[in-house]
């Protein structure tokens, strides 16, 4: 493939549906280039699925791209490939980091947080609760974003005055359009805040995630995370526990306030709120395109192309989710459809062990804004929704709702109909 084919992602994310769309008609996979670095961008789910599970495929840059060195010195996501976790880990060292990691994420410790979790999002309900009538609440900032902070906060120990903080700085990990410089300033303060929340849990442990990874040893070779390991483990648990929930409450709210026949379907019975929350995993997942895994050896592909050793290859989640191989219908939601497969929290040996705690969080959210605030809508056209500056991040930058109706409103909801 010439070098005049090569797909240019968008680093703003500005049309994100039109791009995946083109990604799926140029083939099973297809070269792109990712702000500056060429890779694989792998849209089929059958391929991904087969490649997400292959040993000739490693997720370590340093082991296997050859143009690891040269690429994270300058490139905006080099945080992406360079963290020392279980993320960017390959073979045994993957399992070794995965198996430290695990009992932190148990399903007894995540079930022991819904009460905790109906707290927050109750708490956050009384202050919207509490806005005069006819004003704009927006329900990414006020309800959306705050509580997966708070509760990765809960479970890591986090000072409840260095969220905000953290806020912010994950957020940043996440965008695309800023520069190579902006992202290592970004990364700096990131780990200075890592290292501070070290530290004060070494000196104070709890029964809290990050007090626990610290006395983690592995149950094989009884090692312990190195600094780096450590401090890298936090930061994935921190960025994969916080903004990807975020997107994933701020599309269902989007979703269902969009078309109201999806909240029927739920008070009627049809579905229920976890089918919700797996369509829009399907439908709108949080994560876009996640870089970046690599070809240990020479990987043929269907239609004669070869993913040479050493490529790069980026999982296209949101293009794969909607083939229209996969599902019926792929581009419609539909929280009643029988299979609602996705790839939302990947596959394989870096599936997403903090799937659980997400989909808890979002039902929970969901089941209680709707039920305190039962005729909710969009306080704007949906068309007018902005998309977050980013090729990774899917979500909005706001979302704007009446969270009881008003006359604007109301004509607004006639109008659609």
């Amino acid at each position: 493939m010439s070098e005049q084919q090569i797909f240019v992602l968008d680093p703003s994310g500005s049309d994100p549906d039109a791009e995946h769309q083109a990604l799926r008609e140029r083939g099973s996979a297809t070269l792109v280039d990712i702000l500056g670095v060429r890779a694989w961008s792998v849209s089929d789910p059958a391929l991904l699925k087969q490649l997400l599970t292959s040993k000739d495929v490693s997720k370590d840059g340093r082991a296997h791209w050859p143009a690891f060195a040269e690429t994270v010195p300058t490139w905006p996501l080099a945080l992406w490939v360079a963290v020392e976790n279980m993320f960017t880990a390959y073979g045994d060292n993957h399992s070794r980091l995965r198996r430290m990691v695990a009992p932190a994420l148990s399903a007894r410790r995540t079930a022991a947080l819904q009460a905790d979790i109906e707290a927050l999002v109750n708490s956050m309900l009384d202050g919207l609760d509490a806005l005069p009538a006819g004003e704009v609440a927006d329900l990414r900032k006020h309800l959306a974003y705050p509580l997966p902070i708070a509760v990765i906060g809960k479970l890591m120990g986090l000072p409840a005055d260095r969220r905000t903080e953290f806020r912010t700085v994950v957020d940043n990990v996440f965008a695309t359009h800023l520069s190579a410089e902006e992202q290592a300033a970004n990364t700096a303060a990131l780990y200075a805040l890592l290292d501070a929340l070290i530290e004060i849990r070494r000196a104070e442990p709890g029964e809290d995630m990050t007090s626990l990874l610290i006395a983690a040893r592995d149950e094989e070779d009884g090692s312990a995370f190195s600094d780096a390991e450590l401090r890298d483990t936090l930061l994935l648990m921190i960025s994969a526990g916080y903004e990807t929930t975020v997107n994933v409450i701020d599309q269902a709210i989007t979703t269902l306030l969009t078309d109201p026949c999806q909240l029927a379907h739920v008070r009627e019975g049809r579905c229920t709120w976890q089918d919700v929350v797996e369509e829009t995993l399907r439908h709108q997942p949080a994560v876009k395109h996640l870089p970046l895994r690599y070809a240990r050896i020479d990987i043929p592909l269907p239609d004669g192309q070869t993913i040479k050793t050493g490529e790069a290859i980026l999982a296209s989640y949101a293009a794969a989710n909607r083939h229209p191989t996969w599902h019926e219908d792929a581009d419609r939601f539909d929280a009643t459809r029988p299979s609602k497969e996705h790839l939302a929290f990947g596959h394989g040996v870096h599936f997403c062990l903090g799937a659980p705690l997400a989909r808890l969080e979002v039902a929970t959210a969901l089941r209680l804004l709707f039920e305190r605030f039962p005729d909710a809508q969009l306080a704007t056209e949906p068309t007018a929704l902005k998309a977050l500056p980013s090729l990774i991040s899917n979500g909005h930058t706001s979302v704007p709702v009446h969270l009881r109706p008003t006359s604007s409103s109301v004509m607004r909801l006639k109008s659609r109909a």
